[in-house]
């Protein structure tokens, strides 16, 4: 009996977490993966694998992006922009600039129900 009692709690705290984990419509962590090089606000992030994760830095929202092969980290401030309903797939919006070069726009990631707008 005393063990259900303790997996009772369990399921709990962890509900309560997930729930406060996701109040912004947003999972903290994610993964994306660039095949060519791209710039995200003032950096270029080189092709490959990356960690995503959503901070705050005071009322900023910042993405901190993470090489999983070098583990080299990007930061950039971004805008969350609410959606009407849940993201099906994970989904990346480019701009080529005059340079032919890649210009991140926005970050969408499955099952949120908000996106990920960044400035240049």
């Amino acid at each position: 009996m005393r063990f259900l009692k303790v997996v009772g709690l369990v399921c709990v705290l962890v509900s309560i977490t997930m729930a406060a984990e996701n109040k912004l419509g947003i999972r903290d962590v994610n993964r994306v993966t660039f095949e060519s090089a791209v710039h995200i606000g003032s950096a270029v992030l080189p092709a490959g694998d990356y960690v995503v994760r959503h901070t705050m830095e005071g009322e900023n929202h910042v993405m901190v992006f993470r090489n999983v092969q070098t583990k080299q980290e990007f930061k950039t401030k971004c805008t969350l922009v609410q959606l009407s309903k849940k993201v099906e797939k994970d989904q990346s919006v480019y701009e080529v600039n005059a340079n032919n070069e890649r210009v991140l726009q926005e970050l969408e990631f499955r099952g949120d129900t908000a996106k990920h707008v960044f400035q240049q």
